[in-house]
């Protein structure tokens, strides 16, 4: 008896260990069957990392939601208004339209472009209590940075504080169920569409929305592209690298070389890629060799984890020096996706952004972290901020094992809770089949145009074999009648005129 006690007391003591890695591998397995059986993730034995950018670029390798039981998921999370997302459109002329669109929100001058974000990281950190040690969750500290900085981007002028309230209570839902840390609230997102629709029907946006879409659609591809994924993305971006800079100080000292910032940014996005997987459909056959092809309909999972790790020395090492000799073009390095295939359109805006805001973030504090640093990031970054300009106190050191001891704990409940949501939202996904709901319906509607289209032909065709009919038979009439004299006689018998008859 007693030795089951010091079993089950050592299962206890030792589960930070032991426990959060098998309930991520198991939480694998369910996402696994979410994809189905028709699904292949690359790199893998077949395809390894060396064709990995070819299928990824394959004209082919097109397809978005159409025929993925994983876009029910996506689409479950994204909602309202995945339909119009710009990642999930399939390829065609509504998503040149919003991409085109899209390009035009997030252009502008460089020196602007960095302005604005630390503009508006320097309001949300004068927001924070004055004390020498604040404890904060770097992406929540984030998030009103960037829902400012897009807010700006969109209508031009400052973001007011409920606006703000609205945008950072949407990306917070969205990718807090993302993470299965929660369940989604989809009246908290409608709060924020409600907002954007009355600034919509003004004309407040300071580009022109996509025409193709209707007024509720081009309210949904805001929301969705910018007060979602943007937010999200920027707010997760700046989390992973201020607690990769608050775990290695060497590298925060060298940061006022922009060429030794990129390099840092570089091995950020490697190390911790902002994507997981992403996925696509084949419209086409893809041939990789005479013996092995990959039919249309297949779901591609492009790993971006797995395809980073190969190629480096020490690949699991976070090490910004790689850089000076290794070329971000040339290696396995795609933290913006891929250019034959839907890269992120703030490709270009991003590292400017980013380094404005980390700069300011780094003039008022220096950073201290002792928490587990992951790609997912379901601890949302837990990281001690000093002001910079009084002396860290004595009780630094201490303060960080705390960090650390409680981070690890939470990981073992965070890591059941996140098996629980994650299970009950898979299949609430798979019940609504948002995706393939909104498939069958645009099917139907097509099937119903082609049959309205062929109805409309026959009914063409039946008119004009009546008009036919008709213009024949009024002709014979005529034809009959030129044939009579007045008197009702055949031309051939009419009895010779008077005048005929006394010539």
């Amino acid at each position: 008896m007693w030795l089951t006690g010091v079993l089950a007391a050592a299962a206890v003591l030792t589960a930070p260990r032991w426990l959060p890695g098998r309930v991520v591998a198991l939480r694998g397995k369910v996402f696994e069957k979410v994809n189905g059986d028709d699904a292949t993730t690359f790199p893998n034995a077949t395809v390894g990392p060396d064709r990995f950018l070819e299928i990824y670029g394959h004209p082919a390798a097109n397809g978005r939601s159409r025929g993925a039981g994983l876009s029910d998921l996506f689409w479950y999370w994204l909602s309202p208004g995945p339909e119009v997302h710009q990642e999930h459109l399939e390829a065609g002329p509504r998503y040149d339209d919003v991409a085109r669109t899209t390009r035009a929100l997030l252009a502008g001058p460089a020196d602007a472009l960095a302005d604005a974000a630390t503009r508006c990281t320097a309001r949300v950190l004068d927001e924070l209590p004055p004390r020498r040690v604040t404890a904060v969750r770097l992406r929540d500290l984030m998030l009103p940075v960037w829902a400012e900085y897009f807010h700006e981007l969109v209508f031009g002028e400052p973001c007011t504080r409920a606006a703000r309230d609205l945008i950072v209570g949407h990306a917070r839902d969205v990718v807090t169920s993302l993470k299965c840390t929660g369940l989604r609230h989809p009246a908290r997102r409608a709060r924020l569409t409600r907002y954007l629709a009355r600034r919509v029907a003004l004309g407040h946006v300071r580009r022109p929305l996509p025409p193709s879409l209707s007024p509720t659609e081009q309210v949904h591809y805001l929301q969705g592209t910018f007060f979602n994924t943007a937010v999200v993305q920027m707010s997760e971006a700046m989390a992973h690298l201020l607690l990769a800079l608050a775990q290695h100080p060497g590298v925060t000292a060298r940061l006022a070389d922009d060429r030794y910032f990129a390099r840092v940014l570089d091995e950020t996005f490697r190390l911790y890629p902002l994507f997981g997987i992403a996925h696509r459909i084949a419209t086409d056959d893809i041939v990789l060799d005479e013996r092995t092809t990959l039919p249309a309909g297949s779901v591609l999972c492009f790993s971006y984890p797995d395809y980073h790790a190969t190629g480096y020395d020490r690949p699991e090492v976070f090490d910004p020096d790689r850089w000076e000799h290794v070329q971000a073009r040339t290696a396995h390095h795609i933290p913006f996706g891929v250019a034959a295939n839907r890269p992120c359109p703030a490709w270009r805006l991003s590292p400017l952004a980013l380094r404005a805001a980390t700069r300011e973030v780094l003039r008022r504090f220096t950073l201290h972290s002792t928490a587990g640093h992951t790609r997912s990031l379901p601890n949302r970054g837990p990281c001690l901020l000093v002001r910079a300009d009084r002396p860290p106190p004595r009780g630094l050191a201490a303060l960080g094992a705390l960090l650390r001891v409680r981070d690890r704990w939470e990981d073992v409940w965070r890591s059941l809770l996140q098996l629980v949501l994650g299970t009950v939202m898979v299949l609430h996904a798979r019940r609504l089949r948002l995706a393939g709901r909104y498939f069958e319906a645009q099917d139907d509607h097509d099937a119903q145009g082609t049959q309205d289209t062929r109805d409309t032909q026959d009914t063409r065709d039946t008119q004009d074999t009546r008009d036919t009919q008709d213009t024949r038979d009024t002709q014979d009439t005529r034809h009959a009648q030129d044939t009579r004299d007045t008197q009702g006689c055949p031309v051939r018998h009419r009895p010779p005129h008077t005048r005929e008859s006394t010539e």
